[in-house]
């Protein structure tokens, strides 16, 4: 009897622990739709709380990441349909930071150029700023994807085009600034292309630098208030 009533209680309990651990009872949560709350129409990064980088693997050793500290993101928003949305960057591409201590002239002795960052946005081997000052990029397409919103889009660097898919995750939204009362909200901004499409094959054959640049915004959207006339 001792036996019997033993054997049925580790049954039971090892049931348990099976219909526990089973798909049945696990606990399967599916992130939340994005839902945009803030007011509609246009708005323009806050250059205070904002960073746009880039960034290469180096000798497959590191990522080196750089920043731009000249551009300009404005976004015409609609909340309710987030298709009819639209996003445009345009970067200086001579205002590269890549917080490099060195002694550059000391390490590149044929060098034209003085800096890091001067070799980097003027080489015709990077990114010519001299001939090609500006880069952009446009949406062609914005949607929702679960808890993210996808941003289909055309980069034009070093005078080509082509189209880049960028992935945005919403970090926080105020339909009316704590400080100044417009609408705000913060992004995390993620995606990747390859230079050389853009005709950027330096270091990629031997590959000592990455064909593949991964793109990154972090930053707040303000909304674009008119002041009223005086």
């Amino acid at each position: 009897m001792t036996k019997t009533l033993i054997a049925a209680t580790t049954l039971t309990a090892a049931t348990l622990l099976l219909g526990a651990c089973g798909p049945s009872s696990q606990q399967q949560t599916t992130a939340a739709p994005i839902e945009l709350k803030v007011p509609a129409g246009q708005y323009k990064h806050d250059p205070y709380h904002s960073t746009l980088a880039f960034s290469v693997n180096h000798l497959g050793l590191s990522n080196y990441i750089m920043r731009f500290t000249d551009y300009d993101i404005q976004v015409d928003l609609n909340p309710n349909n987030i298709s009819q949305s639209s996003l445009t960057v345009t970067i200086d591409a001579s205002s590269i930071d890549t917080d490099y201590t060195g002694d550059y002239q000391a390490t590149h002795e044929k060098s034209p150029f003085t800096t890091w960052e001067e070799d980097l946005t003027q080489s015709p081997k990077f990114l010519n700023a001299s001939e090609y000052p500006t880069i952009t990029y446009t949406s062609t397409g914005i949607t929702k994807k679960g808890d993210k919103l996808e941003i289909d889009g055309n980069l034009t660097l070093l005078g080509q085009t082509h189209p880049v898919t960028l992935e945005a995750t919403l970090v926080g939204q105020e339909p009316q600034h704590p400080f100044f009362g417009f609408g705000a909200l913060g992004f995390s901004v993620n995606g990747s292309f390859e230079r050389s499409q853009f005709g950027m094959t330096h270091l990629t054959k031997p590959p000592l630098v990455s064909d593949t640049v991964t793109v990154n915004f972090e930053g707040e959207l303000h909304q674009v208030v008119k002041q009223a006339a005086k």
